[in-house]
């Protein structure tokens, strides 16, 4: 009888004890989530697809060379519904997942700009922890069955219950605890030659070394299965590379350049779909006061990119008459 006593409340506190822990983190994770949601602000625009904005007539898609060179102000002041899908380090696999997840908030005729980069046919991710990074955000802002390589665990750890994958970051649930770290600060005044080159010469390493394979037949094939789905859907697709640096192209081999230019062409030509190249564009290249770093644009770069596109794309004239 003494061991039956003994081994009622052993087994009421196995299951009690549990069943604590998870109501503590069920608590915690209330407040935690809105923390968590911070840093997926990049993603907050998407909030806004049925919302404010219905029925998108002009957009973007790809990685931070389509999230930071359209911006569509003027476009917008005009009337028209314009949307940026771009994101930092996006590939085309997310490209086309967010098209198939939010496609329905675009409008039939919409000019979709394809932004075609040096590293659009491999990662810009430059190991596995930036890689599961990228790919941990998306289950922030798609389905289940449009998120690549979908898995129920990581689903439910990132956006269920986030407060199990917080490590340091449930610091903040204490502020109090919190270690305050102050970024240094400093000023600019004009363009330091020296600092844009050097900046170009990481952004070309980053881009390029240590990468075993710059065209990824998967990525080739990505591509073509986007231009495949704009069509479907009477979406009309626009190839396009975004204006560079002279201290970032003349990095660039010419045996890159003409694998690339080859990939493009042909990717035009087998679909129809007409390709704008500004990489080398004479009005970009060498004026630096056009950019924030070697091959991204600043405000003034972005308002006379969109003017030059306005001047040079056919199917955007074709758009906004």
């Amino acid at each position: 009888m003494k061991k039956k006593k003994r081994i009622v409340p052993f087994i009421i506190k196995c299951f009690a004890i549990p069943a604590a822990a998870m109501f503590i983190l069920y608590l915690l994770n209330i407040p935690y989530r809105k923390i968590d949601d911070e840093k997926y602000m990049d993603l907050w625009n998407l909030r806004m697809l049925g919302n404010q904005i219905n029925e998108v007539e002009i957009a973007n898609i790809g990685s931070s060379h389509g999230a930071y060179n359209f911006v569509y102000k003027d476009l917008e002041e005009q009337g028209y519904s314009c949307f940026n899908f771009g994101n930092a380090s996006q590939t085309y696999t997310y490209d086309l997942a967010l098209l198939k997840e939010y496609g329905k908030y675009i409008d039939e005729g919409c000019v979709l700009f394809i932004p075609v980069s040096y590293f659009s046919f491999n990662n810009e991710t430059v190991n596995d922890t930036e890689a599961q990074a990228l790919s941990i955000k998306y289950y922030h802002c798609l389905s289940p069955w449009n998120i690549p390589d979908y898995d129920l665990y990581t689903d439910i750890v990132t956006t269920r219950l986030p407060i199990l994958s917080a490590g340091e970051d449930i610091l903040k649930l204490f502020p109090d605890l919190t270690l305050t770290v102050q970024a240094a600060e400093g000023e600019e005044s004009g363009v330091n030659v020296e600092e844009f080159a050097e900046r170009a010469r990481q952004r070309y390493d980053r881009h390029f070394n240590g990468k075993e394979e710059y065209f990824l037949p998967e990525r080739i094939e990505e591509l073509y299965a986007i231009i495949a789905y704009c069509k479907e859907h009477e979406i009309t697709p626009v190839l396009i590379t975004t204006p560079f640096s002279q201290y970032y192209t003349q990095l660039v081999s010419e045996a890159f350049l003409q694998q690339f230019n080859s990939i493009i062409e042909k990717a035009a030509s087998d679909t129809g779909v007409s390709y704008y190249d500004y990489s080398h564009d004479e009005r970009f290249q060498s004026n630096l006061e056009y950019f924030s770093d070697s091959d991204h644009l600043n405000e003034t770069g972005q308002a006379y990119f969109m003017e030059v596109l306005k001047e040079d794309v056919t199917e955007l004239q074709e758009a906004l008459d």
